[in-house]
């Protein structure tokens, strides 16, 4: 791995000769005809990609520009693959694209749907395959929309998707826009791809026609240089991933060589009918992966089972795995709730031992001193969170190995050792001791000294038992009068070597531990085997009642139970080099064990549950009821996922609704109306009138029993979109909750119990705790600047086609009847956007003529006559509107400091509608 940070002072986009800039010897790069049919063979050595740009107006995403060396050579596709191509060979997996013509790109597909054609096409080839995976989830179209176990394998030489590197090398290399848009693109639709050229080196429609899925998933870039880079280790919290180049729904001015994203974030399950891609062959040697936290490794940590396993084992979709990744030292977790699985790691700047998991599920205490180790050490607690630098270091002399506990006064505290040497020596033992601090709002209390002996292993909730295994199992045992603090040290195990010991806290008093393949140990198998081949479980007592055979060619290490659980334990697995390369979950019931995640060198794991909840009151069917979101979700899903968690939890309390697009999902906060204006923010993105109307019709209206008012976007550009795009017209089939909701009519007749419940405790995404919070306002948007204007759509598209317009404006007068029979106000907010367009033919982003939005603005304010309850709220005034550049997060979206504007402005006229 070769990582060269650079302070650059002048980029060139890429050079295909000798490069000035160049740090490590000649650039090389050349095009040349590839005996791979309809492929470009692309010598590279040493050569410049530009991926990103130091343009502040760009997305968080696409900031700073950074240098990537391609120094491989690859072969990449000369067109789009066609329709044609692509169910050639897809029909036999049970996928079958439309087709008006077989030339035209294959779009409306996922990310998934594409690596699964390279597979099939790479085993056509008689290869092997670039992707791999467990399982597959597919649609009720056939659509590929996760897949289980999935891992790039960039060491084989086979089909694949271009890195984004690969893409923008090539696409550099005559990347001009305008030269895409003909008579062809300015009718909003694909062309046939340029299947014939006479340049057999040369590469059609980057810009233009179809954008493309890459490989890679989205991360951020660094101002710095990268050899072989493959993109980001995850798709972070969303499971985001990269689009490129622009298509035939773009201007040219829209285009950008950098550009990573679409309007609505993409996700490997995203499918759009403007997306398609090309393919790419070869190998990526010595490729390496830049995180989050800008760390470049060439290694990664895989999860090897999806949610629905866990689910089915542990009882709940709320599942998180933390664990030390041994070969940076570093802060690695998995959370399994979250729709999309990733690994998230923290690099703090300390070693990392012994994490552990709060028992609320939000924070991890660790500390920097290992078991059976004597010497200094610290303990740290920090939030588990990428987007938290929380961090909060216990201020005490030496404080090691910390267990959370909730003592029977509901306080939550650590319980640390000031030691964690080895405790084979008594006199050594004694000198150290075992204290306890209280933890609440993210902040340490005052220590209390529980006993001598460094008891680090555990105390009981009763508080009768404690443990340490650090060489030998040492326990205090008290009787029914007494506590653990009066209790006398007793050897277990008969004084044999013990280690990795881990106290159940779920009132069983059962020890887990490992052995040396001792005397009692084989005694109680009745055989021999080696060392930590065996999981033995110990009762309170010290009697052996459980072993758990490892699995071939592995033995176990860091063996811990399941927060809150008995039955279930998690185990590091040491191969016979003694690298942790899994974390597995074994199951005591039936000593099965599941394999977790798959690295280098993992080490003590920690994995939290929740409380189940009471299921005795359940009037719903689990397996479906709340089932609003799947594994490897897009972001509508994701939305309405917590949507539908606030709409079923505030039923009772909420009086007014926030409906709508992305524009108030970002701007308007509930928390500024107040106790008695009680709001919910259930916009949606990507949203149009017609998902709006169905919400209202479906959920809303009926279970909102106290609603008095309904903010809604009258996002008017967006108005050409027709009743199609509507989640509620076929992408909730998807959903098993809504299919559920629907054949009960969606619950009119009454609120079954548990259905808040079951919706809650399904999968999630990181960060929930705060949109929840927020009751459905977003607050990761930026504040940066209107920046310059973007027009995604032709302003003559509603002039061409006027029926749009008409039938949205049809959907929003049904709304407003419906709401006026419920004496119901709805405020229609027209959201403001950059002033800049005033500049321009445009209303806004999506287009639309202004002098027709003009027309149509003074339509709806004549609409106030005929519906009483309805009131249009103007905040962009054509573009004469106050809201400033630190308010924006874009050009058509405020950001959290607009937020509090328009929201103190919309509360205030609330109040004044009687």
């Amino acid at each position: 791995m070769r990582v060269i940070f650079l302070l650059l002072t002048s980029l060139l986009f890429f050079a295909c000769s000798l490069d000035g800039n160049s740090t490590s010897g000649s650039a090389f790069l050349d095009f040349s005809d590839d005996d791979l049919e309809g492929m470009v063979r692309v010598s590279a050595s040493n050569a410049n990609s530009l991926l990103g740009t130091n343009d502040t107006n760009a997305n968080v995403e696409e900031r700073p520009r950074m240098r990537v060396k391609i120094d491989y050579s690859f072969s990449m596709g000369k067109h789009e693959v066609t329709c044609g191509e692509f169910n050639s060979l897809m029909k036999s997996q049970g996928l079958t694209l439309s087709c008006e013509n077989k030339k035209m790109p294959a779009t409306d597909l996922t990310y998934y749907d594409a690596v699964l054609y390279a597979n099939e096409k790479s085993k056509k080839a008689h290869m092997d395959t670039v992707y791999t995976y467990t399982s597959k989830q597919v649609d009720g179209n056939g659509h590929c929309t996760f897949l289980e176990g999935f891992n790039f394998h960039a060491d084989v030489d086979a089909y694949r998707l271009p890195t984004e590197a690969e893409w923008v090398l090539v696409a550099g290399r005559d990347w001009n826009p305008q030269n895409s848009w003909n008579a062809e693109n300015s009718q909003y639709k694909l062309h046939e791809v340029c299947t014939k050229n006479d340049d057999s080196s040369s590469f059609c429609d980057l810009a233009g026609n179809a954008m493309e899925w890459v490989n890679d998933w989205l991360g951020f870039f660094r101002d710095t240089t990268i050899y072989n880079y493959a993109g980001s280790p995850d798709g972070g919290n969303l499971g985001k991933r990269i689009v490129k180049g622009g298509s035939y729904r773009h201007m040219p001015s829209a285009m950008n060589l950098y550009s990573r994203t679409d309007v609505y974030t993409v996700t490997s399950s995203t499918r759009a009918e403007y997306v398609g891609f090309r393919l790419a062959y070869g190998s990526i040697p010595d490729a390496v992966w830049m995180g989050y936290n800008g760390l470049v490794n060439s290694k990664r940590v895989i999860s090897l089972v999806n949610q629905r396993t866990l689910k089915s084992i542990l009882g709940s979709y709320k599942i998180i795995l933390a664990f030390r990744n041994n070969l940076n030292s570093a802060l690695d977790y998995l959370n399994y709730s979250s729709g999309t699985i990733y690994t998230a790691e923290i690099a703090d700047g300390v070693d990392v031992y012994h994490p552990e998991i709060s028992p609320n599920g939000r924070y991890v205490a660790y500390s920097t001193g290992l078991e059976g180790v004597s010497g200094s050490s610290a303990i740290y607690v920090r939030m588990l969170s990428l987007s938290e630098n929380y961090l909060n270091k216990l201020d005490v002399k030496n404080a090691a190995i910390p267990r959370w506990r909730v003592l029977p006064n509901g306080d939550t505290v650590i319980v640390y050792v000031t030691d964690a040497g080895n405790n084979k020596d008594e006199t050594s033992f004694k000198k150290a001791s075992t204290w306890q601090v209280t933890f609440m709002k993210g902040r340490f209390g005052k220590p209390q000294k529980i006993m001598d002996g460094a008891y680090h292993d555990g105390i009981s909730v009763d508080n009768r038992l404690a443990v340490s295994g650090a060489r030998l199992l040492r326990a205090k045992i008290a009787d029914s009068n007494s506590t653990v603090k009066n209790a006398k040290d007793t050897l277990l195990y008969n004084g044999e070597q013990a280690c990795n010991v881990s106290l159940a806290q779920d009132g069983s008093k059962k020890m887990l531990f490992l052995d040396f393949g001792g005397k009692t140990g084989r005694k109680f198998v009745g055989e021999s085997y080696g060392v930590h081949e065996r999981l033995l479980v110990m009762d309170s007592t010290g009697k052996l009642i459980q072993s758990v055979k490892s699995p071939d060619g592995y033995s176990f290490d860091h063996s811990e139970w399941v927060h809150g659980r008995s039955d279930l334990a998690v185990v590091s697995l040491a191969d016979a080099n003694g690298m942790h390369k899994k974390i597995a979950l074994v199951n005591l019931t039936d000593s099965s064990i599941v394999d977790l995640v798959e690295g280098d060198d993992l080490w003590q794991p920690s994995l939290w549950v929740p409380e189940a909840f009471d299921r005795s009151k359940i009037e719903v069917d689990e397996d479906s009821a709340g089932v609003y979101m799947h594994e490897g979700d897009n972001l509508e899903g994701i939305y309405m996922r917590y949507n539908m968690e606030l709409l079923w939890r505030y039923r009772d309390s909420a009086s007014v609704v926030v409906l709508g697009s992305s524009r108030p999902l970002l701007s308007i906060s509930p928390k500024f109306f107040g106790r008695k204006y009680f709001t919910i923010n259930l916009a949606q993105t990507p949203n149009s009138i017609y998902m709006s109307r169905d919400y209202l019709d479906n959920y809303i209206f009926p279970h909102v029993k106290n609603l008095k008012y309904i903010i809604l976007s009258l996002d008017i550009d967006l108005w050409y979109k027709d009743k199609d795009e509507n989640f509620f017209e076929s992408e909730y089939k998807q959903y098993a909750g809504y299919v559920y909701d629907k054949n009960h009519d969606y619950w009119k007749d009454g609120y079954p119990q548990g259905l808040m419940e079951c919706t809650a405790n399904y999968l999630s995404v990181e960060g929930e705790a705060y949109y929840l919070d927020e009751r459905g306002l977003y607050t990761g948007s930026k504040c940066k600047a209107w920046g310059d204007v973007k027009i995604e759509l032709d302003s003559m598209f509603f002039d061409e086609h006027p029926e749009a317009l008409e039938n949205s404006m049809n959907v929003l007068k049904d709304i407003l009847q419906k709401a006026e029979d419920r004496e119901i106000f709805v405020v229609g907010v027209i959201f403001p956007q950059n002033p800049k367009y005033k500049e321009t033919g445009a209303f806004g982003r999506y287009g639309m003529r202004r002098s027709l939005a003009k027309e149509v603005i003074a339509e709806l304010k004549n609409m106030q006559k005929t519906y009483p309850h309805f009131r249009v709220f103007d905040q962009n005034k054509m573009g004469d509107h106050d809201y400033a550049d630190e308010k924006a997060g874009d050009t058509d979206h405020l950001c959290i400091k607009g937020a509090s504007q328009i929201s103190t402005r919309l509360y205030e006229f609330i109040k004044t509608l009687r």
